[in-house]
């Protein structure tokens, strides 16, 4: 293949130039209720060239090997006309010149497995909350992505790498009367099929927590001490701060990019948070960006100080800060942009039980359920909790929302536990979907939340 590519690169006029070639293969199986709505299996294949000229940066995606010639010249022209309309010329970091194969080791391999076999594991676990009579709808699916990715550019980089992906993910809905409530459901990673056999216990906990959730009671709004589980805290850690950790988010927002200046303290002295997609058999896991650059862990917050930022090679220059291997594109359709790979909130040593007695009275919060972000202002649904009164955990309670400003709630992460637990399912949309961003944390106390009820 990497002879095809350089052919295609022979006579590019370019300052740089790179291209990727992928192969895609996906299997998606989905079930509304007990009737089954996708069996579909599909693949693709493109390229997708990069230039630098002048100062000037363009890209090309295209699908058909003899669109290789006109897509190349029309990236390199696009990158001098470019060049020639703008008052910022694009640098790019230098980087190490790589050539490596890599492919992760999996559980199982999923495209070795029969996709009957696929169809009856997931209508297995569908029917686990259908068998209850309250349990009004479900919506299941299983997703299977395989990614071989080609890289080449003009410094002599030539790098091949594999991504495997498989997720069972969905929704379980009950009713009672007039009450309706649901529960999000989500096992997977990218270690292979393996990550989603044997996990009826988690379709069997979710259908009960749902089901509970019609005897809760709407939690009473006001300010709370709470703790957050390791799910609620890597949303946290994602949404709320790990954007902005991200180069080109602050690159042009002058207040933004003066408020995380490295070295600023941002968070109570307890708090480190860290950026580390080399962890293998994670969700996030990959070796090398989609600009051939090896990833590394990036330390972002030291003892609450901001200690660090996730690059691009064109990022990377602006800044003046070294490179981190976090420039990665959805797939051939798409140029890459600078992504959070696996981000979490480090453990720290307090088990729950001591969490518990250091709340004293308040909330326990559990599971991500949707939210958005406004700036340094977040607003995120918890999917169930439970009150704590004297460090006890009491009744349950629902249609729970929490809200804070980012830099306020990074000095009020009072206590940091020890379970570190790193999410199963991704989903990032921040310009192109990334099904792999992952990320955890243990459980948190957060003093004076803002919670959001009735």
């Amino acid at each position: 293949m990497f002879d095809k590519l350089e052919k295609m690169l022979a006579g590019a006029k370019a300052d740089y130039i790179d291209i990727r070639y992928e192969e895609v293969k996906e299997t998606a199986i989905g079930f509304s209720g007990k009737e089954l709505t996708t069996l579909s299996a599909n693949a693709g294949d493109g390229y997708v060239v990069r230039a630098l000229d002048q100062g000037g940066m363009a890209s090309v995606a295209f699908t058909r090997p003899e669109e290789a010639e006109a897509a190349i010249r029309a990236a390199a022209e696009n990158a001098s006309l470019f060049s020639r309309n703008t008052a910022k010329p694009v640098r790019m970091a230098k980087a190490e010149t790589v050539r490596d194969t890599y492919s992760p080791k999996l559980g199982e391999d999923p495209r070795q497995i029969p996709i009957t076999e696929k169809l009856e594991l997931v209508r297995k676990y569908n029917n686990i909350p259908l068998a209850q009579p309250k349990v009004v709808n479900t919506s299941i699916a299983y997703s299977e992505v395989y990614r071989r990715k080609y890289y080449m550019n003009s410094e002599g980089s030539r790098i091949q790498e594999d991504l495997v992906t498989t997720s069972v993910r969905g929704l379980i809905t009950a009713r009672e009367g007039s009450l309706t409530q649901n529960i999000r459901v989500g096992i997977g990673g990218s270690d292979g099929f393996g990550a989603v056999r044997g996990q009826e216990r988690h379709f069997e906990e979710k259908t009960k927590l749902v089901l509970d959730l019609l005897s809760a009671e709407p939690v009473k709004s006001g300010s709370y001490s709470c703790i957050l589980n390791p799910s609620l805290a890597g949303v946290f850690a994602h949404e709320a701060f790990g954007h902005f950790s991200e180069a080109d988010i602050v690159e042009t927002l002058p207040a933004m990019r003066e408020r995380m200046t490295l070295g600023a303290t941002l968070g109570n002295g307890i708090l480190n948070i860290i950026d580390d997609a080399t962890r293998p058999g994670q969700l996030g896991f990959y070796k090398y960006d989609d600009e051939g650059v090896a990833v590394r862990p990036v330390q972002l917050i030291k003892n609450g100080v901001l200690s660090g930022r996730l690059h691009s090679r064109r990022t990377a220059a602006e800044f003046g800060e070294p490179l981190s291997g976090h420039c990665v594109a959805e797939d051939y359709r798409y140029a890459p942009i600078v992504r959070m790979g696996t981000i979490y909130i480090q453990p720290g040593e307090k088990g729950f039980d001591q969490l518990l007695q250091s709340l004293g009275d308040g909330l326990y919060l559990l599971d991500a359920k949707g939210g958005q972000t406004s700036g340094e202002n977040f607003t995120f649904g918890a999917n169930y909790g439970y009150e704590v009164r004297q460090g006890k955990i009491g009744r349950m309670v629902r249609d729970i929302n929490i809200s804070g400003n980012l830099y306020q709630t990074l000095m009020d992460i009072s206590s940091v536990g020890s379970d570190l637990r790193l999410s199963q399912i991704g989903g990032c949309g921040k310009g192109q979907s990334n099904i792999r961003s992952c990320n955890g944390g243990p459980h948190i106390i957060i003093d004076n939340l803002i919670v959001g009820g009735i």
